[in-house]
């Protein structure tokens, strides 16, 4: 079992710069890959970004692109989402979600086996 738990979550203005985390636990974190989703209240759940195993590819929205970065550390066990020049489009839920099979379809939800409880982004205009 793969237990992940999202932090940094919170209330930013638009335009201005927050990172969430992800801390995994339970499985060697190089064997995994990663992807953060979000839900908006009445909408559902999407894609936002995602990273391979070895971290050497990333794959985004086409609504966060050239904002959003996607990374890993792997010593650290750790997930990054770095949200920069956020809006409010961007405020949800996000969650973080982890993959170990092959082969994995990065921007689908149906792909991953393990998923945070999420962590509440609020972007105020």
């Amino acid at each position: 079992q793969v237990q992940l738990v999202e932090s940094g979550g919170g209330l930013v203005q638009a335009g201005g710069s927050l990172r969430l985390s992800c801390a995994a636990s339970g499985r060697t974190f190089n064997t995994l890959a990663f992807g953060w989703f979000r839900q908006a209240p009445g909408k559902e759940r999407e894609f936002v970004a995602a990273i391979s195993y070895s971290g050497g590819s990333t794959y985004y929205a086409d609504s966060v692109t050239g904002r959003f970065t996607i990374s890993r550390d792997n010593a650290k066990n750790t997930l990054y989402l770095q949200m920069n020049s956020p809006k409010p489009d961007d405020t949800a839920v996000y969650y973080c979600a982890a993959a170990s099979l092959a082969p994995w379809a990065p921007r689908q939800g149906a792909g991953y086996e393990y998923w945070g409880r999420g962590t509440q982004v609020i972007v105020s205009s």
